[in-house]
């Protein structure tokens, strides 16, 4: 607790902006597939394709921000550009009136998210020393996840009291508007020793640990489709529309109260043994999901583990980047972090959403499962990571 007080003015700041930005997101997030089922009369297949059409794009942008926020060593622009830009999207889901709407206000919110992502991670890694790397992360994905805890509990309770859909979308814009004021404050640190000069875009890459851990992050992510299927699946087996976005709060809570100790552990133990832990509870889960046998409590058990996967993983896996990246070129390794992720995320929702409608939803989690597997024995046995106490 002592160590956690003592985190950066920078590492707060962009906590509570992530904070406003997630209960803004995570009030909309939940919606989305009730959204596309009851109103737009839209399947899984479509809610694949918006989705991952919408995060491949976004990792384009995160690499692309990433780099070039290397060049430029500012990375404030990126991210109030980002934050910005989903504040102002967010209103206009009251508008849509297809499929194809949501599909383009899912793409600009991404990119936004692509804008600011690989910058706001590398001007956290630069605000503290490598003793608090995992604590720094951990404390921002913890609040993080607070919001994505506020958001859907203030869209049960104003659901509940009778608020129409419109009104939900529209408080979210203003929280989104909230999150860019604050991030206004933040200042761009002043790296010592670094020289501002032309950067390759394939640099980071050249450093053989970090190649091997985006590789198997990659396939990790193929078995790891979009949270939305989840919300669907929950929906499907009997809990109403007001309850979803409290399960997904739920989900959040545990993440949030989970990834600042977990994450901090990691400083002391390793990365790479919380990543396992964390892997391993997924592929139990998705295996769990397949056998067809959850249901009542069960559902809420099922989601509350997958909180604690998130609260293993999530800081963890950022944290790792930034020890296996110098720091000239941490942009651009966060950048190549979220391409290889994002971009694996769009066969992974086309397959798990193609499996889903066509085949069954016992098949599409048997394969998230299977391909969670593999990627936890490759990430045992094939990629070296250093220790924490390493620079």
């Amino acid at each position: 607790m002592k160590a956690w007080r003592k985190l950066p003015r920078t590492v707060w700041l962009l906590g509570f902006v992530s904070l406003c930005n997630d209960a803004a997101s995570e009030m909309v997030y939940p919606l989305i597939p009730l959204y596309l089922a009851s109103v737009l009369m839209a399947g899984p297949k479509v809610l694949g394709l918006i989705e991952g059409i919408a995060e491949a794009c976004s990792s384009l942008m995160k690499l692309l921000s990433g780099y070039l926020s290397d060049r430029m060593q500012r990375q404030k622009a990126w991210i109030l550009s980002g934050y910005g830009l989903a504040a102002l999207v967010r209103p206009l889901y009251v508008l849509v009136v297809g499929w194809l709407g949501v599909l383009l206000l899912r793409f600009l919110d991404r990119i936004g998210k692509g804008l600011r992502s690989a910058p706001r991670d590398a001007m956290l890694s630069h605000a503290v020393s490598i003793e608090q790397r995992g604590m720094a992360f951990g404390f921002h994905r913890a609040m993080d996840n607070l919001g994505a805890v506020l958001g859907p509990l203030m869209a049960s309770l104003l659901l509940a009291k009778g608020l129409a859909l419109p009104h939900l979308f529209w408080l979210a814009g203003f929280l989104g508007v909230l999150a860019v004021l604050m991030a206004a404050f933040v200042r761009d640190p002043e790296l010592p020793g670094v020289k501002r000069k032309a950067l390759d875009l394939q640099r980071p890459l050249q450093h053989r640990p970090l190649r091997r851990f985006l590789w198997v992050l990659g396939l990790f992510t193929l078995g790891n489709s979009s949270n939305m299927f989840l919300l669907l699946r929950a929906k499907e087996l009997d809990l109403s529309d007001s309850q979803i976005p409290l399960l997904w709060a739920a989900v959040a809570a545990i993440a949030a109260l989970g990834s600042t100790p977990l994450s901090a552990l990691s400083d002391r133990i390793g990365r790479k043994s919380l990543m396992v832990s964390g892997w391993l509870i997924y592929a139990a889960l998705y295996f769990w999901m397949a056998s067809g046998k959850l249901q009542g409590s069960g559902i809420w058990v099922w989601f509350l583990m997958f909180g604690a996967y998130q609260a293993a993983t999530e800081g963890v896996e950022k944290a790792m980047v930034a020890d296996l990246s110098p720091a000239e070129l941490r942009g651009s390794a966060f950048g190549w972090y979220y391409l290889i992720s994002g971009a694996a995320l769009l066969p992974a929702s086309l397959m798990f959403g193609w499996f889903y409608q066509s085949i069954g939803p016992q098949w599409a989690f048997s394969c998230g499962a299977g391909l969670a597997l593999l990627a936890t024995v490759l990430l045992v046995v094939w990629v070296p990571v250093p220790k924490p106490s390493q620079p």
